[in-house]
This record gives structure tokens, C-alpha cells and sequence, in this order.
């Protein structure tokens, strides 16, 4: 990162621009934490967790909160960092680790989380973007997709945020072009009235057959199973619970659905979503249903970012004052919950031209997260996150950093050499190997998905 001097004989609020970078000093910040201290938010998590829809917390960004925010984020990329894209791998579309080395291997063991259980989808409709497949015949699931996890905080951490808190995180999609290509923009219901959402969400979060390893139990089979079993042993531990989804992109929508139906099968219990880039999901209805169960929303999207406009550019929100006519209209959609936008352009580490993926990207969003102040004032003198993330599946740092553009990838395109000197491609190690463990008799053969 860059190296900026901090002026300590002043409390005034410091912003950056291009005119005051050092870039002299480029690598003396390599020496410094990466991460902002934690501070004890105990006696305020309900505040942070959006009990009063983030009142007076977001402009300006309270520095507790923006922690909370990023490190929800942190998680929402795991998905991606630990998925298999490549698509001549045996194992495409699956995690490239067991649910215990996850956090270790990405460097997320700060967080205080401990992953409980792995999250598979598929889709009953044609989304072949969306849902990655290996060019080879014989691969770990023709149907499949690794698209999530369960987490739950350890016992210091829930000390210090003031509750046991159980996160749900959903892996998104990153092209723009994706989006363009297979959004359905047709709705279909979900519960007992009016609420209907995208039916190309529904279709991952739902879809399940009985012909698949993976998929015989749906993503949200998987993932209620799993909050229940959470929800129930702490609270007869006598704890607080809370549950926090999140999810970048398409795993923005997915999280908003799991908190419907979480919502309606856990009344009570302290429901947020944290979403980063996501579109908009479903129809007035099913937002008025999502605020009268009490689920809070915090939507982070950037100005120059279009996936947050899809479905549709000019209607939807302009509609709203029209909420008795429109509510039920198939083809209106409206965005649910509290916005924080940012703006590309608040950084001086970015590049300001057109960049469609880079603007989507989701450590670009973390950036301007960590340097955002308030929407008066420029990104901040202290934000500490690793500038050269940015640029792990993109092209949007400025130059004069010298940072080579989508340089997170696998040595050598994930071929070694064996022991004759030859390339090829590596043998995961057994316990990273996706595989369904043993039959559970009481769920009538339903297998439980596991990484064994």
C-alpha cells in the first residue's frame, strides 16, 4: 500500500486525492497491520446488526460498523477465492478445501468464525453461467455447485461483538455480461401471498433432484437445517443468536431470500443482511414482507456498478409512490432496505475510465469501504486494506502502483511437475475432495454433504 504520513497534531478528519499520494513511498507501508484494531461492540451489536436500520451510523461510516461491514465481506469472497474455476479441473465448480481448512488457507482465522457446514445448489433452469461446469465427462457433479457456507463465531469473538452470531455467506457471480445474458426478469411466488421474486434466484436457491450426489436436498434445505441445529444448541445454552447473511452479486439475492424464509421459520431472531453489488430481487410485496418480519438490510453498491440497476434501469424505485397500483405487478421490482454508495471515484488509487468488471468486483467494493468517511469528504488517510487486492481478478489500480492486473491465480495455471519432471495436474489432497459422507437413515437417504 501506499505510504501516507499522518499529521498527529490535528484531529481533523484526513482524505486522500491524487495530488497528495506519496508514491515514494509505495512499499514502506508493506510494514504496517493490513487490518484495523477490534474494538468491543457488545453493548451496541443490535445497533451495528441494523436494530435501528443503521440510524446516524453511515454518513458518516461509524469505524466499528465499517469493521463489521468488511469483515462480512471477507466472507462473501472466501466464496470465490476458494472456488474452483477452472474449467479443464476435475473438480470445477466445487471448493478447493474441506470446511475445516477454509479459513486457515484464506487467512480468515482473525474473524473469530468457524465454518459448520458447506452449501451446494443447482437450477432446474438453463443458467450456464451462473452455475460452473468442468469441459471434462467425468467430474466431481454434472449438476452442482459449491455456493456457500455456514459459519458461527468462536467464543472470543462473540465475546466481543455481544452475541453468538451465525453467518450464512453465498457465492455471486462476477461478469456484468452474465447478467445481461441469463437474467430472467420474470417473478414467481415465494410464500403464502403476494411476494414474488426473480424466478432464476429461486430456481438455485430451490432446486433439488434425487439423481444428483450433491443435490438431493436443495440450498435452502441445506442451509435452514444447518441455522436450526445452530440456533437451537446456543440458545438452550442460554446465549443470544443473531444470524447475518451475506453475498456479493447473485449471492446478494440468494442472501436475501434465505432471510425471507429464515424470517419466517425463526420469528425473533435478530435477522440481517449485509449485501454487497446485488440486484434487485423481488416485488414490493415481498419487501413489505421482509420489513414486517423485522429482517434488516444493508446494501452496499457503487455508483458506477449496473448490476445493483438490473433488473430494469428507469422503472422500479420511481414506482414506488405508486406502491397500491404496482405491488403486485409481475414485472416490477424493487430493491429492499438501507443503501451505503460509494463512489469509484472517491479513491485515487483507481483508475477512472470505463471498467465494468472492475466497478462489480467485490474487493473493489471492500476498498472503497475501508476508505470511505462520509459522502461530503475523500477516501480516508487511514483505511488499511491491502490497495493490491483490487486488483486480484481485475484491472483497476492506477498504474503508478505497478501492481500486475488479475494476479490471483495458481502458479503456473495450477500444473506442477512430477516426480519424471513432467507437467501435470496436481492430486488434491483426500480431505479436499468433495464427497458425500454416509447415508442418514432418519432423513429417508438424504446425504449429508461434507468434505471428508
Amino acid at each position: 500500500m501506499l505510504h501516507i504520513h499522518l499529521d498527529t497534531t490535528t484531529t481533523a478528519h484526513k482524505t486522500l486525492n491524487r495530488s497528495n499520494l506519496n508514491l515514494s513511498t509505495f512499499h514502506e507501508k508493506h510494514d504496517t497491520p493490513a487490518t484495523s484494531p477490534k474494538e468491543d461492540i457488545s453493548d451496541k451489536w443490535r445497533e451495528f446488526h441494523g436494530s435501528s436500520d443503521w440510524q446516524n451510523l453511515l454518513d458518516p461510516l461509524h469505524p466499528s460498523l465499517r469493521r463489521e461491514i468488511v469483515k462480512y465481506g471477507e466472507f462473501a469472497q472466501a466464496t470465490y477465492d476458494a472456488f474452483d474455476f477452472d474449467p479443464f479441473s476435475e473438480y470445477c465448480g466445487s471448493c478447493k478445501y474441506n470446511r475445516r481448512k477454509l479459513f486457515e488457507k484464506l487467512g480468515l482465522t482473525k474473524n473469530g468464525y468457524n465454518v459448520t457446514k458447506y452449501v451446494h445448489a443447482m437450477s432446474h433452469i438453463d443458467l450456464p453461467q451462473w452455475l460452473e461446469k468442468s469441459h471434462l465427462v467425468e467430474t466431481w457433479s454434472k449438476d452442482s455447485n459449491w455456493m456457500g457456507f455456514v459459519a458461527v463465531s468462536d467464543d472470543q469473538e462473540s465475546r466481543r461483538i455481544g452475541r453468538r452470531d451465525i453467518v450464512v455467506s453465498w457465492r455471486g457471480t462476477v461478469a456484468p455480461s452474465e447478467w445481461y445474458d441469463n437474467m430472467q426478469r420474470k417473478l414467481e411466488p415465494i410464500g403464502q401471498g403476494d411476494a414474488r421474486v426473480e424466478h432464476g434466484f429461486l430456481s438455485i436457491y430451490t432446486s433439488k433432484s434425487c439423481t444428483t450426489r450433491y443435490n438431493k436436498t436443495s440450498a435452502s434445505e441445506q442451509v435452514m437445517a444447518e441455522i436450526k441445529k445452530l440456533v437451537k444448541f446456543y440458545e438452550n445454552n442460554g446465549e443470544q443468536v443473531s444470524l447475518t447473511i451475506t453475498g456479493h452479486s447473485l449471492g446478494g439475492a440468494l442472501a436475501l431470500i434465505n432471510a425471507y424464509e429464515s424470517a419466517k421459520n425463526f420469528p425473533g431472531l435478530p435477522i440481517s443482511v449485509v449485501s454487497f453489488a446485488a440486484p434487485r430481487v423481488g416485488n414490493i410485496a415481498f419487501r413489505d414482507e421482509l420489513y414486517q418480519m423485522g429482517v434488516k438490510t444493508l446494501r452496499v453498491t457503487s455508483k458506477q456498478d449496473v448490476v445493483p440497476r438490473m433488473p430494469g434501469f428507469v422503472l422500479n424505485e420511481s414506482l414506488q409512490r405508486f406502491d397500491d397500483i404496482t405491488g403486485t405487478l409481475e414485472w416490477i421490482y424493487t430493491h429492499v432496505g438501507v443503501e451505503l454508495k460509494l463512489d469509484v471515484r472517491s479513491s485515487p488509487y483507481l483508475k477512472k475510465g470505463l471498467n465494468l468488471v472492475g466497478f462489480h468486483m467485490l474487493e473493489t467494493y471492500l476498498h472503497l469501504v475501508d476508505g470511505f468517511h462520509s459522502s461530503e469528504s475523500g477516501f480516508r488517510v487511514e483505511a488499511r486494506r491491502d490497495v493490491a487486492l483490487v486488483n486480484k481478478e481485475c484491472d483497476m489500480l492506477v498504474d503508478e502502483l505497478r501492481i500486475p492486473h488479475s494476479w490471483y491465480q495458481s502458479a503456473n495455471k495450477g500444473l506442477i511437475q512430477n516426480h519424471h519432471g513432467r507437467w501435470v495436474k496436481p492430486v488434491r489432497d483426500p480431505e479436499d475432495v468433495p464427497s458425500p459422507t454416509a447415508v442418514d437413515s432418519r432423513a429417508g437417504g438424504v446425504l449429508e454433504l461434507e468434505y471428508v
